[in-house]
């Protein structure tokens, strides 16, 4: 009798060891600022994530210095599965070639990628009272009076930061680059007049754009809903500026039964045209893509980066 209670108590205790994953709530890490629409983008995605897992996805701002603040916390949480990365690719690029002594992680090893989520332009703005109507207009106040024109971005070795160099070496022109801790605060800081200039993605402008507040000087592509804004390639430069992305990870050395779940129920959010659909008028694409390519894709990016960091004596 004692033999068979304690083989049905070894029973129920192997199978509450053995419940499957989600064994509780994920806690969703976003790079940037609450009411960014990137934080929108997240926090949408993660609803649906909390539907499709069942469990609740809480979402936690970690803003700065170009998203590897919230990279690193990432790669130095558990390996369960139940920490969540929605990262903006300047974390995973731009910044270890433009401030690699702030990078402690490696994207590769340190992160396990789970699936790419959105695409959307960077984009250089202006105040919509600015007198600065084009790019060349903007140019020429800065080779006027140097240093007078400052641009706000989403931290230093951002995709901001990044295109404002680009924007330099293209053009001759000396903008001074001012790092925020995200999107919301380099966009009040424009508005409050304390900068003359953002570089952000498109889908933290838009809604700006769309109410005059704000003016698109130039963009690393078209988009469909901003016709009037045009590529450095259109007003006659080499150098195009470069766009951003954002992927889902999870720390390094998650189980691959971990990542599987996590990897399918990402899949569909990201599929979700009720999302794409919420998105789109704030400058978002919705683009699913497999870890795999989100893999392939940090590697080319970086060398990318790397090679025009090195041709404008930007990289360190």
């Amino acid at each position: 009798m004692i033999r068979l209670l304690f083989a049905v108590m070894l029973a129920f205790a192997a199978s509450a060891f053995a419940q499957p994953f989600p064994k509780g709530p994920i806690t969703l890490v976003i790079p940037v600022a609450p009411g960014d629409a990137t934080d929108i983008a997240g926090r949408l995605m993660g609803e649906e994530l909390a539907r499709l897992l069942k469990v609740p996805v809480v979402a936690v701002n970690r803003p700065g210095a170009g998203g590897s603040l919230a990279a690193d916390s990432v790669a130095k949480a558990g390996k369960d599965g139940h920490t969540v990365l929605f990262s903006v690719n300047s974390a995973l690029s731009f910044r270890r070639v433009l401030e690699p002594q702030g990078v402690n992680y490696d994207p590769e090893s340190d992160l396990t990628a789970l699936g790419l989520a959105t695409r959307t332009p960077s984009v250089l703005a202006v105040r919509g009272d600015a007198p600065f109507k084009t790019l060349a207009d903007l140019v020429a106040q800065a080779k006027k009076q140097p240093g007078s024109v400052r641009v706000g971005t989403a931290g230093p070795g951002s995709v901001g930061d990044f295109c404002v160099q680009i924007i330099n070496s293209s053009t001759g022109a000396e903008l001074t680059m001012v790092p925020f801790k995200g999107a919301a605060p380099a966009i009040a800081a424009l508005r409050g007049g304390h900068i003359e200039g953002v570089v952000l993605a498109l889908g933290a402008l838009a809604s700006h754009f769309k109410s005059g507040t704000m003016r698109g000087l130039v963009s690393s592509s078209r988009f469909p809903e901003f016709p009037e804004i045009p590529t450095m390639a259109e007003l006659g430069h080499r150098q195009e500026l470069l766009g951003v992305w954002l992927a889902f990870f999870a720390p390094g050395g998650v189980a691959p039964e971990v990542t599987g779940t996590l990897v399918s129920a990402i899949e569909q959010s990201v599929r979700n045209p009720a999302i794409a659909a919420k998105l789109a008028p704030l400058g978002i694409l919705q683009e699913y893509a497999p870890p795999e390519a989100v893999r392939a894709e940090i590697r080319d990016e970086y060398r990318r980066v790397g090679e025009l960091a090195r041709k404008a004596g930007l990289a360190k």
